[in-house]
Protein backbone atom coordinates (compact mmCIF):
# COMPACT_ATOMS: atom_id res chain seq x y z
CA UNK A 1 0.00 0.00 0.00
CA UNK A 2 2.82 2.35 0.91
CA UNK A 3 4.52 1.59 -2.40
CA UNK A 4 1.32 2.38 -4.32
CA UNK A 5 0.95 5.74 -2.54
CA UNK A 6 4.57 6.51 -3.23
CA UNK A 7 4.15 5.65 -6.89
CA UNK A 8 0.98 7.74 -7.14
CA UNK A 9 2.75 10.65 -5.52
CA UNK A 10 5.59 10.34 -8.00
CA UNK A 11 3.12 10.46 -10.89
CA UNK A 12 1.50 13.60 -9.49
CA UNK A 13 4.86 15.26 -9.00
CA UNK A 14 5.87 14.36 -12.53
CA UNK A 15 2.61 15.73 -13.91
CA UNK A 16 3.00 18.99 -12.04
CA UNK A 17 6.57 19.31 -13.26
CA UNK A 18 5.49 19.41 -16.89
CA UNK A 19 2.90 22.15 -16.44
CA UNK A 20 4.46 25.12 -18.24
CA UNK A 21 5.49 28.03 -16.02
CA UNK A 22 3.54 30.40 -18.24
CA UNK A 23 0.24 28.83 -17.15
CA UNK A 24 0.66 30.23 -13.68
CA UNK A 25 -1.15 33.47 -12.98
CA UNK A 26 1.08 36.49 -13.52
CA UNK A 27 0.53 39.86 -11.85
CA UNK A 28 1.84 43.04 -13.45
CA UNK A 29 1.77 46.64 -12.23
CA UNK A 30 1.93 49.41 -14.82
CA UNK A 31 2.93 52.83 -13.44
CA UNK A 32 1.69 55.41 -15.92
CA UNK A 33 0.95 59.11 -16.37
CA UNK A 34 -2.34 60.47 -15.17
CA UNK A 35 -4.33 60.97 -18.39
CA UNK A 36 -3.66 57.44 -19.66
CA UNK A 37 -6.31 55.74 -17.52
CA UNK A 38 -8.92 55.24 -20.21
CA UNK A 39 -6.58 53.87 -22.85
CA UNK A 40 -5.18 51.19 -20.51
CA UNK A 41 -8.69 50.27 -19.38
CA UNK A 42 -9.07 49.00 -22.96
CA UNK A 43 -5.50 47.82 -23.52
CA UNK A 44 -5.36 45.57 -20.46
CA UNK A 45 -8.23 43.14 -21.23
CA UNK A 46 -7.03 42.91 -24.84
CA UNK A 47 -3.58 41.90 -23.62
CA UNK A 48 -5.07 39.43 -21.14
CA UNK A 49 -6.87 37.70 -24.01
CA UNK A 50 -3.68 37.70 -26.08
CA UNK A 51 -1.61 36.29 -23.20
CA UNK A 52 -4.17 33.56 -22.52
CA UNK A 53 -4.11 32.46 -26.14
CA UNK A 54 -0.32 32.52 -26.26
CA UNK A 55 0.54 30.84 -22.95
CA UNK A 56 -2.66 29.31 -21.59
CA UNK A 57 -2.12 31.34 -18.42
CA UNK A 58 -3.82 34.30 -16.82
CA UNK A 59 -2.37 37.73 -16.20
CA UNK A 60 -3.72 40.36 -13.83
CA UNK A 61 -2.75 43.94 -14.61
CA UNK A 62 -2.97 46.69 -12.03
CA UNK A 63 -2.59 50.36 -12.82
CA UNK A 64 -1.07 53.29 -10.97
CA UNK A 65 -1.61 56.79 -12.34
CA UNK A 66 -0.27 60.23 -11.51
CA UNK A 67 1.99 62.95 -12.85
CA UNK A 68 4.77 61.25 -14.83
CA UNK A 69 7.61 62.61 -12.70
CA UNK A 70 5.72 61.85 -9.51
CA UNK A 71 5.23 58.28 -10.68
CA UNK A 72 8.94 57.92 -11.38
CA UNK A 73 9.73 59.02 -7.85
CA UNK A 74 7.17 56.56 -6.47
CA UNK A 75 8.80 53.69 -8.35
CA UNK A 76 12.22 54.78 -7.12
CA UNK A 77 10.84 54.83 -3.58
CA UNK A 78 9.48 51.30 -3.76
CA UNK A 79 6.31 51.16 -5.87
CA UNK A 80 6.74 47.64 -7.33
CA UNK A 81 5.94 48.49 -10.95
CA UNK A 82 6.90 45.83 -13.51
CA UNK A 83 6.60 48.33 -16.36
CA UNK A 84 6.44 52.08 -16.69
CA UNK A 85 4.58 53.93 -19.44
CA UNK A 86 5.52 57.58 -19.04
CA UNK A 87 5.22 60.74 -21.11
CA UNK A 88 8.80 61.97 -20.98
CA UNK A 89 12.13 60.22 -21.32
CA UNK A 90 13.69 62.02 -18.36
CA UNK A 91 11.46 60.08 -15.98
CA UNK A 92 12.78 56.77 -17.28
CA UNK A 93 16.33 58.11 -17.27
CA UNK A 94 15.79 58.95 -13.60
CA UNK A 95 15.00 55.27 -12.97
CA UNK A 96 18.15 54.33 -14.87
CA UNK A 97 20.12 56.40 -12.36
CA UNK A 98 18.54 54.45 -9.51
CA UNK A 99 19.53 51.14 -11.12
CA UNK A 100 15.92 50.00 -11.63
CA UNK A 101 15.92 50.30 -15.44
CA UNK A 102 18.70 49.27 -17.80
CA UNK A 103 20.81 51.88 -19.57
CA UNK A 104 19.85 50.39 -22.94
CA UNK A 105 16.09 50.80 -22.41
CA UNK A 106 15.68 52.86 -25.59
CA UNK A 107 17.05 49.97 -27.67
CA UNK A 108 14.81 47.32 -26.17
CA UNK A 109 11.74 48.36 -28.19
CA UNK A 110 11.17 50.09 -31.56
CA UNK A 111 11.10 53.87 -32.07
CA UNK A 112 13.42 54.38 -29.12
CA UNK A 113 10.89 52.63 -26.90
CA UNK A 114 8.05 55.02 -27.78
CA UNK A 115 5.08 53.09 -29.24
CA UNK A 116 2.96 56.24 -29.64
CA UNK A 117 3.15 60.00 -29.29
CA UNK A 118 1.04 63.13 -29.06
CA UNK A 119 1.36 66.92 -29.01
CA UNK A 120 0.00 69.80 -26.94
CA UNK A 121 -3.10 71.42 -28.44
CA UNK A 122 -5.79 73.76 -27.13
CA UNK A 123 -9.37 73.28 -26.03
CA UNK A 124 -11.60 76.34 -25.84
CA UNK A 125 -15.15 77.01 -24.77
CA UNK A 126 -18.20 76.92 -27.04
CA UNK A 127 -18.03 79.57 -29.72
CA UNK A 128 -14.42 80.39 -28.80
CA UNK A 129 -15.45 83.71 -27.18
CA UNK A 130 -11.83 84.89 -26.74
CA UNK A 131 -11.03 84.01 -30.38
CA UNK A 132 -8.04 81.88 -29.44
CA UNK A 133 -6.38 80.59 -32.61
CA UNK A 134 -2.72 80.08 -31.75
CA UNK A 135 -0.18 80.29 -28.94
CA UNK A 136 0.07 84.09 -29.26
CA UNK A 137 -3.46 84.48 -27.96
CA UNK A 138 -2.59 82.87 -24.61
CA UNK A 139 -0.31 85.82 -23.77
CA UNK A 140 -3.02 88.45 -24.27
CA UNK A 141 -4.38 90.35 -21.26
CA UNK A 142 -7.63 88.87 -19.97
CA UNK A 143 -7.02 85.38 -21.42
CA UNK A 144 -6.64 82.62 -18.85
CA UNK A 145 -4.71 79.52 -19.90
CA UNK A 146 -5.01 76.30 -17.92
CA UNK A 147 -2.29 73.62 -17.96
CA UNK A 148 -0.46 71.61 -15.31
CA UNK A 149 2.65 72.78 -13.51
CA UNK A 150 5.77 72.07 -15.60
CA UNK A 151 7.65 71.44 -12.34
CA UNK A 152 5.53 68.36 -11.57
CA UNK A 153 4.01 67.24 -14.86
CA UNK A 154 5.42 65.97 -18.14
CA UNK A 155 2.24 67.27 -19.73
CA UNK A 156 3.04 70.74 -18.41
CA UNK A 157 6.64 70.51 -19.56
CA UNK A 158 5.60 69.76 -23.11
CA UNK A 159 3.24 72.75 -23.03
CA UNK A 160 6.08 74.95 -21.81
CA UNK A 161 8.37 73.65 -24.58
CA UNK A 162 5.70 74.12 -27.25
CA UNK A 163 5.28 77.75 -26.16
CA UNK A 164 9.02 78.36 -25.99
CA UNK A 165 9.75 76.65 -29.30
CA UNK A 166 6.96 78.57 -31.02
CA UNK A 167 8.35 81.87 -29.74
CA UNK A 168 11.89 80.97 -30.80
CA UNK A 169 10.72 80.16 -34.31
CA UNK A 170 8.65 83.31 -34.62
CA UNK A 171 11.42 85.57 -33.36
CA UNK A 172 14.39 84.13 -35.21
CA UNK A 173 15.76 82.28 -32.21
CA UNK A 174 15.74 85.34 -29.93
CA UNK A 175 15.94 83.85 -26.41
CA UNK A 176 14.96 87.08 -24.65
CA UNK A 177 11.75 87.38 -26.66
CA UNK A 178 10.96 83.70 -26.11
CA UNK A 179 11.38 84.11 -22.35
CA UNK A 180 9.21 87.21 -22.32
CA UNK A 181 6.46 85.46 -24.27
CA UNK A 182 6.42 82.33 -22.09
CA UNK A 183 6.52 84.51 -18.98
CA UNK A 184 3.44 86.38 -20.21
CA UNK A 185 1.56 83.09 -20.73
CA UNK A 186 2.57 81.78 -17.31
CA UNK A 187 1.29 85.00 -15.77
CA UNK A 188 -2.11 84.21 -17.32
CA UNK A 189 -2.41 80.79 -15.65
CA UNK A 190 -4.94 81.11 -12.80
CA UNK A 191 -3.99 77.85 -11.05
CA UNK A 192 -1.30 75.22 -11.55
CA UNK A 193 -2.50 71.66 -11.02
CA UNK A 194 0.08 68.93 -10.46
CA UNK A 195 -1.02 66.82 -13.44
CA UNK A 196 -2.97 66.87 -16.69
CA UNK A 197 -6.13 65.30 -15.31
CA UNK A 198 -6.27 67.91 -12.54
CA UNK A 199 -5.98 70.67 -15.14
CA UNK A 200 -8.81 69.09 -17.11
CA UNK A 201 -11.00 69.09 -14.00
CA UNK A 202 -10.15 72.73 -13.36
CA UNK A 203 -11.16 73.72 -16.88
CA UNK A 204 -14.15 71.48 -17.50
CA UNK A 205 -15.70 70.88 -14.10
CA UNK A 206 -14.70 74.03 -12.22
CA UNK A 207 -15.19 76.19 -15.31
CA UNK A 208 -11.94 78.08 -14.76
CA UNK A 209 -9.99 79.49 -17.71
CA UNK A 210 -10.53 80.27 -21.36
CA UNK A 211 -8.28 77.61 -22.88
CA UNK A 212 -7.01 74.25 -21.68
CA UNK A 213 -3.65 73.11 -23.04
CA UNK A 214 -3.03 69.39 -22.88
CA UNK A 215 -2.24 66.42 -25.10
CA UNK A 216 -4.23 66.03 -28.31
CA UNK A 217 -5.41 62.64 -27.08
CA UNK A 218 -6.85 64.23 -23.95
CA UNK A 219 -8.62 67.17 -25.60
CA UNK A 220 -10.33 64.94 -28.16
CA UNK A 221 -11.50 62.60 -25.43
CA UNK A 222 -12.82 65.56 -23.42
CA UNK A 223 -14.67 67.08 -26.35
CA UNK A 224 -16.30 63.72 -27.06
CA UNK A 225 -17.24 63.09 -23.42
CA UNK A 226 -18.60 66.60 -22.92
CA UNK A 227 -20.25 66.90 -26.33
CA UNK A 228 -23.13 68.97 -24.96
CA UNK A 229 -20.69 71.63 -23.77
CA UNK A 230 -19.61 72.15 -27.40
CA UNK A 231 -15.97 72.58 -26.44
CA UNK A 232 -13.76 73.21 -29.47
CA UNK A 233 -10.32 71.82 -30.30
CA UNK A 234 -7.84 74.38 -31.63
CA UNK A 235 -4.81 73.01 -33.43
CA UNK A 236 -1.88 75.44 -33.12
CA UNK A 237 0.36 76.30 -36.07
CA UNK A 238 3.27 74.46 -34.49
CA UNK A 239 3.66 72.16 -31.51
CA UNK A 240 6.22 69.85 -29.93
CA UNK A 241 6.25 66.08 -30.43
CA UNK A 242 5.55 64.40 -27.11
CA UNK A 243 6.98 60.88 -27.18
CA UNK A 244 5.49 58.44 -24.68
CA UNK A 245 8.33 56.09 -23.68
CA UNK A 246 7.98 52.69 -22.05
CA UNK A 247 10.38 50.45 -20.13
CA UNK A 248 10.59 47.25 -18.14
CA UNK A 249 11.59 47.85 -14.51
CA UNK A 250 14.26 45.20 -14.57
CA UNK A 251 15.00 44.93 -10.86
CA UNK A 252 11.32 44.39 -10.09
CA UNK A 253 10.64 41.79 -12.79
CA UNK A 254 13.81 39.91 -11.83
CA UNK A 255 12.57 39.68 -8.26
CA UNK A 256 9.02 38.71 -9.25
CA UNK A 257 9.87 36.49 -12.20
CA UNK A 258 7.64 38.49 -14.54
CA UNK A 259 10.19 39.36 -17.24
CA UNK A 260 8.43 37.52 -20.08
CA UNK A 261 4.97 38.92 -19.36
CA UNK A 262 6.28 42.44 -18.79
CA UNK A 263 8.12 42.52 -22.12
CA UNK A 264 5.14 41.01 -23.93
CA UNK A 265 2.85 43.64 -22.42
CA UNK A 266 4.95 46.50 -23.76
CA UNK A 267 5.48 44.77 -27.11
CA UNK A 268 1.71 44.40 -27.40
CA UNK A 269 1.49 48.19 -27.66
CA UNK A 270 3.35 48.00 -30.98
CA UNK A 271 1.15 45.30 -32.50
CA UNK A 272 -1.80 45.99 -34.77
CA UNK A 273 -4.38 45.46 -32.02
CA UNK A 274 -2.55 47.63 -29.51
CA UNK A 275 -1.93 50.38 -32.06
CA UNK A 276 -5.60 50.37 -33.05
CA UNK A 277 -6.70 50.81 -29.43
CA UNK A 278 -4.19 53.62 -28.93
CA UNK A 279 -5.43 55.35 -32.09
CA UNK A 280 -9.06 55.06 -31.01
CA UNK A 281 -8.05 57.05 -27.96
CA UNK A 282 -6.60 59.76 -30.22
CA UNK A 283 -2.94 58.88 -29.73
CA UNK A 284 -0.71 59.20 -32.78
CA UNK A 285 0.66 55.74 -33.52
CA UNK A 286 3.61 54.28 -35.42
CA UNK A 287 1.81 51.71 -37.58
CA UNK A 288 1.23 53.05 -41.14
CA UNK A 289 -1.68 50.65 -41.58
CA UNK A 290 -3.45 51.90 -38.45
CA UNK A 291 -2.75 55.54 -39.35
CA UNK A 292 -4.31 54.91 -42.78
CA UNK A 293 -7.50 53.68 -41.11
CA UNK A 294 -7.92 57.03 -39.34
CA UNK A 295 -7.24 59.59 -42.10
CA UNK A 296 -9.29 62.44 -40.63
CA UNK A 297 -8.37 61.89 -37.00
CA UNK A 298 -4.81 63.17 -37.11
CA UNK A 299 -4.54 66.45 -39.04
CA UNK A 300 -1.14 67.60 -40.21
CA UNK A 301 0.69 69.99 -37.91
CA UNK A 302 4.29 71.12 -37.92
CA UNK A 303 6.07 69.42 -35.05
CA UNK A 304 9.35 70.43 -33.48
CA UNK A 305 11.43 68.02 -31.44
CA UNK A 306 13.17 68.42 -28.11
CA UNK A 307 16.40 67.19 -29.70
CA UNK A 308 16.48 69.56 -32.66
CA UNK A 309 15.05 72.68 -31.01
CA UNK A 310 16.44 72.42 -27.49
CA UNK A 311 19.51 70.21 -27.78
CA UNK A 312 17.97 67.17 -26.12
CA UNK A 313 16.45 66.39 -22.75
CA UNK A 314 19.72 66.66 -20.91
CA UNK A 315 20.12 70.27 -21.95
CA UNK A 316 16.43 71.05 -21.40
CA UNK A 317 16.50 69.63 -17.89
CA UNK A 318 19.57 71.62 -16.92
CA UNK A 319 18.70 74.90 -18.65
CA UNK A 320 14.94 75.09 -18.28
CA UNK A 321 13.69 72.73 -15.58
CA UNK A 322 16.58 72.47 -13.14
CA UNK A 323 16.63 74.38 -9.87
CA UNK A 324 17.13 78.04 -10.67
CA UNK A 325 16.61 77.40 -14.40
CA UNK A 326 14.61 79.49 -16.83
CA UNK A 327 11.28 78.05 -15.69
CA UNK A 328 12.02 78.90 -12.05
CA UNK A 329 13.02 82.40 -13.06
CA UNK A 330 9.78 82.89 -15.01
CA UNK A 331 7.63 81.44 -12.22
CA UNK A 332 9.33 83.74 -9.73
CA UNK A 333 8.43 86.61 -12.02
CA UNK A 334 4.85 85.35 -12.06
CA UNK A 335 4.68 85.57 -8.29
Amino acid sequence: MHRLLTAAGAVLLAASAVVPAQSKKVELLNASYDVSREVFVEINPAFQKYWKAKTGGDVEIRQSHGGSSKQARSVAEGLPADVVTFNQVTDIDFLVQTGLVGKDWRRQFPNEASPFYSLPVLLVRAGNPKQIKDWDDLAKPGVQAVFPNPKTSGNGRYTYLALYGYALGKNGGDEAKARAFVGAVLANVPVFDTGGRGATTTFVERQIGDALVTFESEVNAISREYEKSRLQVVLPSVSVRADFPVAVVEKVVARKGTQEAARAYLQFLYGDEGQEILARHFNRVRSPAVVARHPSQFPQVRLISVEETFGGWGNVTKTHFGDGGILDQLLTGKR
